[in-house]
């Protein structure tokens, strides 16, 4: 099947060609590490949004591998956590439609989830896909959270990148979508944040932050992140008191140091491994750890 081109491939304009709403997609899987892409689609959906596209979770959706939640209430169950895929039609503050694909990565049927989005970016003239996601890496939750900027031509990346390393990694449902998109000339672009990989398990809103403020950048929406700042800033406290009951000050300044040699061009990896400077590897042990027994304390 011949799919229909929304550009011309020979053009070098990096506005995109669609003149409707651009479609924000953060699935709940691989790349969502410290529950960004979550956070980050959760304060896109209002709740008030129109859903334009369901997908059949039953066929897409592993429910061994991810039970979902139901509360079992003296002698009955109740509220079950329904997993829901859809695409939902959302107005910012100024009152500028924009569409989030949010829910569970599918398991199954990648590629028929994908000719599903084409479906909806080709009805509704969607203007642009772009994608949110998050992996951990060898980055002090000290400094700035770096982005990786993407996209299916050179002219959507609106951002340089100081991560610039040629990677084999495993694909992801988003990945795979930017991919077809890109292979039947359909714009698409995205974002990922680089948490660190201490908090990989945690959720951490300043990569979430990160993220949205990256979408406001490109796009010009008029949405309000003061809720997850005000989070943000609850969060962080909470990480410094944990790093100097159990003493992670010189960890953290060994990781530091690694980080700010490689944005000053000084080291080739935030993975890097030198003589003066512990590993990433080594750095997420330790830290682990120590993160490991406040939890166990708090629990306690």
């Amino acid at each position: 099947m011949k799919w229909p081109s929304r550009r011309d491939p020979e053009s070098s304009d990096p506005t995109p060609s669609g003149d409707g709403p651009v479609l924000i997609h953060a699935l709940d899987g691989f790349l969502t590490a410290g529950g960004a892409s979550r956070i980050a689609a959760e304060h896109l959906v209002s709740g008030r949004g129109e859903v334009v596209r369901s997908f059949d979770v039953d066929e897409l959706y592993d429910y061994r591998a991810r039970r979902p939640m139901i509360t079992f209430r003296q002698d009955h169950y109740v509220d079950y956590d329904e997993p829901r895929l859809d695409i939902v039609r959302e107005l910012d503050r100024s009152g500028t439609p924009y569409l989030v694909l949010a829910g569970p990565e599918p398991d199954f049927r990648w590629e028929s989830f994908v000719d599903g989005v084409q479906e909806v970016v080709e009805d509704l003239d969607v203007s642009l896909t772009l994608g949110l996601g998050a992996v951990p890496m060898g980055v002090p939750h000290t400094r700035p959270p770096m982005i990786t900027a993407h996209g299916s031509r050179p002219e959507l990346v609106d951002r340089k990148n100081l991560w610039q390393a040629e990677v084999r990694v495993p694909s992801s449902a988003q990945s795979l979508l930017e991919y077809r998109l890109a292979q039947r000339d359909i714009d698409s672009a995205g974002y990922v944040v680089h948490v660190p990989h201490y908090l990989t398990q945690v959720d951490y809103p300043p990569a979430a932050l990160a993220l949205l403020e990256a979408v406001i950048d490109r796009t010009g929406l008029d949405l309000d992140l003061d809720p997850i700042r005000a989070v943000q800033g609850a969060t962080v406290a909470d990480i410094e008191r944990q790093i100097a009951e159990q003493g992670g000050a010189e960890v953290l300044s060994g990781l530091e140091e690694q980080y700010d040699a490689f944005t000053r061009g000084a080291a080739q990896s935030l993975l890097a491994d030198d003589d003066s400077i512990p590993s990433g590897d080594e750095l997420a042990d330790q830290f682990e750890q120590f993160l490991a027994r406040q939890r166990k304390n708090d629990e306690g």
